[in-house]
């Protein structure tokens, strides 16, 4: 039970970094979230965006990024 609240305490005030994916051959310079990528995808098949898909992107870009080289 106390490890519980401790998890939850700390993942309330901990904001954590996205999860780095590297392809180096795919993408350059710049980092590119998979929710950037969702929404690509989705107005290529003409697929219209709303305020949920905004917020979906938002959050699917906080959980993981596309890097294409490793930072120095």
């Amino acid at each position: 039970m106390k490890k519980e609240k401790a998890k939850d305490a700390r993942a309330k005030t901990e904001p954590r970094p996205p999860r780095r994916v590297h392809l180096p051959g795919f993408i350059l310079d710049e980092d590119v979230g998979l929710g950037s990528v969702v929404k690509r995808v989705t107005s290529t098949f003409g697929i219209k965006t709303c305020g949920g898909c905004e917020q979906r992107a938002a959050k699917l870009n906080r959980w993981l990024v596309f890097t294409g080289s490793r930072r120095k």
